[in-house]
């Protein structure tokens, strides 16, 4: 019967190394104290963020298995199996909110065909909170991912964003490598109309938290360094 199968817990994790009960509500560090088996992208930060958010939680108890760009169909296709047999498990992502720009989306897939209820938990996302502090529309945004690392594709998807966000009234969001964040931010001044809004928006949530909205001729006097720091991008052409 459907209700004798464990459920899928997504479990959102903190954006960088700050204490997690100050980003994340009570009710995960309760699921993370019931729940023994997980699929994350690296073991070792998984489990030193379990052990973070419950210092009690018995790790050798826990059942974790592997989910990144080396796992095969047939092992994704096999992590919920446990569930069948009323044990429940936890999806965790590197960062933010698991399924979300995130490889865990498969699995979550997975648990609607086996008939797994998922459970979405509350905590942080890097995309809905630059969104929110952007000052862009937020009835009406797309997120794009990464954009192309030759120039002249970056060029021209950069401009096929300017004009979407301007015919459909839309904030278009996007992110990069954290070491190419300032060449991507040379590149926005360069082939973007100088009145296009841009946001950054990174390291969110820590006290190094940095977000500002100007216009793209606003930041060619940009003296903020985003090198390496995890950002958000959102452009927006009204």
């Amino acid at each position: 019967m459907e209700g004798d199968k464990g459920k899928l817990y997504l479990i959102p994790t903190r954006l960088g190394d700050n204490p997690p009960l100050e980003v994340l509500p009570i009710s995960i560090k309760k699921i993370i104290e019931e729940v023994d088996y997980y699929i994350v992208e690296n073991e070792k930060t998984a489990r030193r963020f379990i052990k973070r958010v419950s210092s009690n939680k018995s790790q050798p108890s826990l059942h974790i298995n592997i989910l990144n760009k080396y796992t095969t169909e047939e092992e994704r296709n096999s992590y919920l199996d446990i569930c069948l047999k009323g044990e429940s498990v936890g999806l965790i992502s590197e960062a933010g909110c698991p399924a979300i720009a995130d490889p865990g989306s498969d699995i979550v897939r997975l648990a609607h065909q086996m008939g797994i209820e998922v459970m979405p938990l509350v905590g942080p996302s890097s995309i809905v909170l630059a969104l929110m502090a952007s000052g862009m529309n937020g009835q009406n945004f797309s997120f794009n991912g990464y954009l192309p690392i030759d120039r002249n594709d970056r060029k021209r998807r950069l401009k096929q964003l300017e004009k979407l966000s301007k015919d459909n009234n839309q904030a278009q969001i996007f992110i990069e490598t954290p070491y190419r964040n300032m060449k991507m931010l040379e590149d926005i001044t360069k082939f973007l109309n100088k009145d296009t809004r841009l946001c950054i928006a990174c390291d969110l949530t820590l006290p190094t938290q940095y977000i500002k909205t100007q216009t793209v001729e606003q930041w060619k006097g940009n003296k903020e360094d985003f090198h390496k720091r995890p950002a958000i991008f959102i452009l927006q052409q009204d």
